[in-house]
This record gives C-alpha cells, sequence and structure tokens, in this order.
C-alpha cells in the first residue's frame, strides 16, 4: 500500500498539489472554532459566536459553485489568487472590529466565506491531467478523501496553538494567511498554470444540467446529513459519559477508520464501472451507522466509531470519479464545487436537528440522525441507477466519457 501512494505521489507535481490544496483548505478546518474563541474573547455571547461562524459555512456553500464556474471559464491561477486574498480580508476584518459594528463583522465573516477558492474541486479537476491513467485517478481520489481526516484533526490544533501563542485575533488572521499560502502553492505550479476546462456549451444551469450530477448531489447532502450529526452526537454523547475529552476520543475513532478505508480501497485496483460500485459502498456506509445508537460505554463505543467512518472515504472517493464522469463538459471544477456545497449545508442540517434529537432524547436519537442520513443517501442511490447507469453527457459524447483517463493540458483558454 505504502509503495503504491509513494509511487504516485512522487509523479511530477502530484505531492505539491495535493499538499498545497490541504495547506489552502486548513481554513475550512479552522474558521469555525477561530471565529467562535474570537468572538467569545471579545465579549460575544455563545449565540453570536455561533451565528457568525454558521454563517461563514453558508457563505463558503454559496461561493464554491460560484468560484467553480469562474475557474471553468478564466482558469485557476487568477480566480483562485484573488478569491484567496480577498477571504483572507475578510479574516483579517474581523480580527481587527470584532463582533461590534455587527454589520461590519457579518461583512467581514460573508467576504471570509463566499471568497473561499474552490482548492478543492480546482484539485479534483486537475488530477486527471497530473495523472493520466484512470486507475492512478481513482488512487488519487481516495488519497484525497482520506487525507481530509488529517487536515480536520490538525486544524483545531493549529487555532489552539496560535491562541496560546499569540492570541484569539491572531489565530484568526493566521487563518485566512494559510489559505493564502495554500493556493499560491497549487497557482503557481505548472499544471494548474496549463489547465484549461474543455469547451462548454452555454447554459444558465452550468454544471446542474446533467440528471446524473443532481442525483450525486443529492446523496451528497444526505451523506453530509450524517457527517454534521455524527459530530454533534460525539459531543452529546461525551456530556453523558463524562464529559472531557470523550467527545473528542470518539471524532478522533470515527476519523481513524475513514483514513484506513480511505488508504485501503484506494490500494487496489477496482473492476466494473464506478457507478455501480457506488452504489455498493454506499449500502456499506448506511449500514454502519445504525450500530452507533446502542451508544454504549466509551471501549465499546470507539470501535463502533471506526466502523461507522470506514465506508465514508472509499465512498466519497468512487463518488469523485462519478462526478468527473457525469459532469458536463468544461465544468468539472463547477461541479466538484457543488460536491462541497451539497456536503456543507446538508452538514449544517444535520447538526441542527441531531442537536434537537440530542436536548429530548439524548446522543441515541443524535446518532439516529445519522444513521438516517447514511441510509437516505443509500436510497438515492439506489432509486436511481437507471440514471446513474451511464454517464449524460449531452453533446460532449464519447470524449468527454474517457475524460478521465486522459491527460488535458492545454495551452489555449477556452471560454
Amino acid at each position: 500500500m505504502a509503495s503504491g501512494y509513494g509511487d504516485l505521489l512522487r509523479t511530477p507535481y502530484a505531492a505539491r498539489l495535493l499538499g498545497g490544496t490541504l495547506l489552502g483548505r486548513l481554513p475550512n478546518a479552522m474558521a469555525a472554532l477561530a471565529i467562535v474563541l474570537f468572538l467569545r474573547s471579545e465579549g460575544a455571547g455563545y449565540g453570536l459566536a455561533g451565528t457568525l461562524s454558521a454563517l461563514y459555512g453558508l457563505a463558503v456553500a454559496v461561493g464554491q459553485p460560484l468560484l467553480g464556474r469562474a475557474v471553468d471559464k478564466r482558469g485557476q491561477p487568477r480566480v483562485m489568487t484573488a478569491a484567496a486574498l480577498v477571504s483572507a480580508a475578510g479574516f483579517a476584518l474581523l480580527a481587527v472590529t470584532g463582533p461590534e459594528p455587527l454589520p461590519l463583522a457579518v461583512t467581514a465573516v460573508l467576504v471570509a466565506g463566499v471568497a473561499t477558492p474552490p482548492l478543492e474541486g480546482g484539485l479534483r479537476a486537475l488530477w486527471p491531467a497530473v495523472l493520466g491513467d484512470g486507475d492512478r485517478v481513482q488512487k488519487a481520489y481516495a488519497l484525497d478523501a482520506a487525507a481530509q481526516e488529517v487536515m480536520f484533526a490538525v486544524g483545531p490544533l493549529l487555532v489552539t496553538v496560535a491562541v496560546a501563542a499569540a492570541s484569539h485575533a491572531a489565530a484568526v488572521v493566521l487563518t485566512g494567511l494559510l489559505g493564502v499560502a495554500g493556493t499560491l502553492v497549487v497557482v503557481t505550479a505548472h499544471p494548474a498554470r496549463q489547465w484549461r476546462a474543455e469547451e462548454r456549451e452555454p447554459h444558465w444551469l452550468g454544471a446542474l444540467r446533467s440528471r446524473g450530477l443532481a442525483v450525486l448531489l443529492g446523496a451528497c447532502f444526505f451523506v453530509g446529513i450524517a457527517l454534521g450529526a455524527v459530530s454533534l452526537a460525539a459531543v452529546a454523547y461525551g456530556d453523558a459519559h463524562g464529559g472531557g475529552p470523550v467527545a473528542a476520543y470518539v471524532l478522533a475513532a470515527n476519523g481513524a477508520g475513514a483514513l484506513a478505508g480511505g488508504l485501503g480501497y484506494g490500494a487496489r485496483t477496482w473492476a466494473g464501472v464506478p457507478e455501480r460500485r457506488l452504489r455498493v459502498l454506499s449500502v456499506g456506509l448506511a449500514l454502519c451507522y445504525p450500530p452507533l445508537l446502542l451508544v454504549p460505554a466509551l471501549p465499546a463505543m470507539l470501535p463502533l466509531a471506526a466502523l461507522s467512518g470506514l465506508f465514508l472515504a472509499p465512498a466519497l472517493a468512487c463518488l469523485f470519479l462519478v462526478v468527473d464522469r457525469h459532469a458536463p463538459a468544461g465544468t468539472v471544477t463547477e461541479a466538484f464545487s457543488w460536491v462541497v456545497t451539497a456536503v456543507g449545508v446538508g452538514a449544517a442540517l444535520g447538526t441542527g436537528v441531531a442537536g434537537a434529537a440530542a436536548q429530548h432524547a439524548g446522543a441515541g436519537a443524535a446518532f439516529g440522525t445519522a444513521a438516517g442520513g447514511g441510509g437516505a443517501a443509500m436510497l438515492v442511490l439506489l432509486l436511481t441507477g437507471r440514471i446513474l447507469t451511464a454517464p449524460n453527457l449531452g453533446s460532449g459524447g464519447e470524449k468527454d466519457r474517457n475524460r478521465a483517463v486522459e491527460p488535458r493540458f492545454s495551452t489555449t483558454h477556452q471560454a
């Protein structure tokens, strides 16, 4: 397994693009905590701090597909660099103003969120051009999905270190600066500078005109509900089982399961069409959430938490490949950015629903929300098998269907 991933990362630019993207996406893992801690340090209540943190997440969800479409039209360096700088300016403005005046604080959070560069979608658009071979692209998607678990573990730790070493405001500023640094690592690489989207058919719906993509986004929404619910349910479980670091242990076990599953999935070659494989993986994902409703003592809960994450990264890795197959020509970055939005909106809803469930019926009910999300994602994919039987790429034809395994460097700009 290590040898296979080592060969992948030794491909020119592969390690740089993956590392730069993870660095540039650290704000996604840091912002919620950094915003809440900073506003609390400035005297804001939990209600205001939580609202502004949630507003940032909503702004990211809105901005990703808009910026993704701009990248498909104008290329990565120009759009992503400008977006990263504007987002960092939003974080800096929040650090300077604090919670008062409130309209300025709201503006700062909105700017920081909406302008978050679509690095996640951009990287997945680059993989076919950098790696060429379809199996290597699938392995890269798996490594990408698994590495997210590390990113979301490191992000909060960096916030804590920045607060201890400097100040709460410094943690907010650092969040924006890391986004700029990672973006520059990516956009100055040769593949990002040379990449151009295929010629696109003008359409106001953009990537959303693909029925297959619409189905995939529906599944992503419900996966997001499961993810948001697990995060909240872990906190409720921790409160009911001694508090302290219990919730962190549960979430760490869940992340470890996802990391192991993703690395194992990407270590082998898979036969057959990915649409069929995605349906199988969705069944595994759905079946691994219900055991959490048992809410046993911590020694038994940790293996269950790891099990609940086992199919997450494999399902996401396979889904990324299917998204690339179903995105209309010239919309691949936008399509992947819609995935980020769908998961993010679902996670926000899942957190809210699980919170209400935990308030009235305890941690088991909150984990039930996660099970419901996983089950709904499975049903979406199983009941729409005919739509996902083969990519519906419209006028792009067979050339577009195979683009996931063809290099796509171009020196001419396609509008």
